[in-house]
């Protein structure tokens, strides 16, 4: 069964995925983390696993050798702006990406799952992934990778991100199993339907009274012609969209995806019938955290926690697909 199936969780943030890991079936050997109120919520909301308070690269991982079936990591992606001019694990050294690749390495798991943003794919012309896939077949893995977009795996916000998968190459004729989406959406109102009250930041008296002027789905063309060049500035002249200036949201249609701050300009992300940015407890919602799930630090550093999380639905359909293809390496060794 799944929840006899172990993980390593590195960078492990707020626990987006580790907890949607856990809801899957999956249990935690060990999570590793350097930020002191990501630290803090982790060991709060996972209080029996192992939460280790320290720089990975200090971190050795040969006592977990083959004591464990998967290890995860939402990885920055620092590191990689020369990358491609020779590719391998020697390649990787000096980024964060080769942390993930040593403990894979040291500790040998069955499956790896990495996570990252969907930009990942085309950084520095494809070669960073590129990287990434040689450093993998390098240490005895064969890998892919796929973005998966999560509003339509249970997640009430259009948030995409790459997922890449490397299973151990001994382990011959076991697939690479990706979550298929769903037929259907949640919306706002669905998710945010009687969303306990939480603190929340507030516009400028100047963004208020900008704001009040847009409708649902709306954004700065909404606006009276001189207000759109008065707001909009040096941007009211560039090309493209620019449709995240000035945004509300609408009730009918998941999120945006939500960022670290919560009443940026270029990204608003304005509730769709008050104008304010969504509250610590509605961030949590769209994140797909249960209300229980409790923030440590300040109100910047929650909605930073819970912007730069995995959502909790995504990483429980990913679980689930790991614990399917652990469960194909089972039947094949019988």
């Amino acid at each position: 069964m799944g929840k006899n199936f172990s993980t390593i969780e590195l960078f492990a943030g707020c626990g987006g995925t580790a907890l949607g890991f856990e809801q899957a079936g999956l249990t935690h050997s060990l999570m590793v983390e350097n930020n002191k109120d990501c630290i803090n919520t982790l060991q709060y909301n996972f209080k029996d696993s192992h939460v280790l308070s320290k720089d990975i690269r200090d971190v050795s991982f040969l006592s977990y050798c083959g004591n464990v079936d998967v290890v995860q990591a939402g990885f920055p992606c620092q590191g990689f702006s020369h990358a491609g001019k020779k590719l391998g694990f020697a390649e990787a050294r000096g980024s964060l990406f080769f942390e993930f690749a040593r403990c894979v390495k040291e500790t040998q798991p069955k499956i790896a799952v990495g996570e990252n943003v969907k930009g990942l794919v085309n950084h520095d012309k494809g070669r960073t992934l590129r990287v990434i896939c040689d450093t993998f077949d390098e240490i005895g893995y064969r890998v892919t990778y796929k973005v998966l977009r999560s509003q339509y795996l249970d997640v009430p916000q259009k948030r995409e991100r790459l997922i890449i998968l490397a299973i151990r190459k001994d382990l011959a004729g076991i697939p690479f199993l990706f979550p298929e989406e769903k037929n259907y959406i949640i919306t706002l109102k669905e998710a945010l339907a009687n969303c306990p009250v939480s603190e929340g930041v507030k516009y400028s008296p100047e963004k208020q009274v900008i704001l009040e002027l847009v409708p649902p789905g709306g954004c700065w063309r909404d606006l009276p012609a001189d207000l759109q060049k008065s707001y909009m500035g040096a941007n009211f002249y560039h090309t493209g969209g620019r449709t995240g200036i000035a945004r509300r949201l609408s009730w009918n249609e998941p999120c945006l995806t939500l960022l670290c701050s919560p009443a940026q300009k270029q990204t608003e992300r304005c509730h769709p019938s008050e104008t304010r940015p969504f509250t610590i407890r509605e961030y949590a919602r769209i994140q797909t955290f249960p209300d229980e799930w409790r923030f440590s630090g300040g109100l910047l550093a929650q909605y930073r926690q819970i912007g730069n999380a995995v959502p909790v639905k995504l990483g429980y359909h990913i679980g689930k697909k790991v614990i399917e293809m652990l469960e194909k390496i089972g039947d094949l060794a019988n």
